[in-house]
């Protein structure tokens, strides 16, 4: 039996690029828009089921080299995570590392791409490093990137609903006024 691929592989053998996805979501608005919301990361509570209380730093915003932080929760269990902004192009990328650039652990990243007339906005998870924090087997890890990804799909779709509910500019969706596709 090849153990390499078995459920159980040991961590010392696993590849952390292994880890990752990508998925994404047509919205109804200009990619600066987008843009503007993703990279707004004291919003991400309002589409995230698992993210909340996330605030960058006393003077921070959304540039490269800025950090944040940010509660999490999974499973009944909480936890707050610093993060640190690596690319800030306004109307087309944001990303940041958990853990910060130099040893992060686990790296988001939005990418907006205007399509008809909306944006395709794509989000994605990319484990940078193991970290038994995360899980020390292929199927720990495996079910973390999996738990990820639909916790992806669902912000993608909070996202693209929000958006359609609430007028440029607006912070608070009007129920009912959203325009058909």
């Amino acid at each position: 039996m090849n153990t390499a691929a078995s459920e159980h592989d040991l961590f010392e053998v696993l590849d952390a690029s292994d880890f990752a996805f990508t998925r994404r979501a047509w919205v109804n608005a200009a990619p600066a828009r987008v843009y503007d919301l993703v990279s707004d990361v004291s919003a991400i509570g309002r589409w995230s089921p698992n993210a909340s209380d996330v605030t960058f730093d006393q003077g921070a915003g959304p540039r490269v080299g800025a950090w944040f932080s940010g509660r999490n929760h999974k499973d009944g269990r909480q936890w707050t995570t610093r993060s640190q902004v690596v690319r800030a192009e306004p109307g087309a990328a944001f990303a940041f590392v958990v853990g910060g650039a130099e040893n992060g652990i686990v790296q988001w990243s939005w990418t907006c791409h205007p399509r008809g007339r909306g944006t395709v906005v794509e989000q994605s998870w990319q484990l940078l490093r193991l970290d038994r924090v995360l899980g020390a087997t292929r199927g720990d890890l495996d079910a973390l990137r999996d738990y990820m990804t639909n916790s992806v799909e669902t912000t993608l779709l909070s996202l693209a609903r929000w958006i359609a509910e609430t007028p440029a500019g607006g912070t608070t969706p009007r129920i009912g006024t959203a325009e058909p596709s």
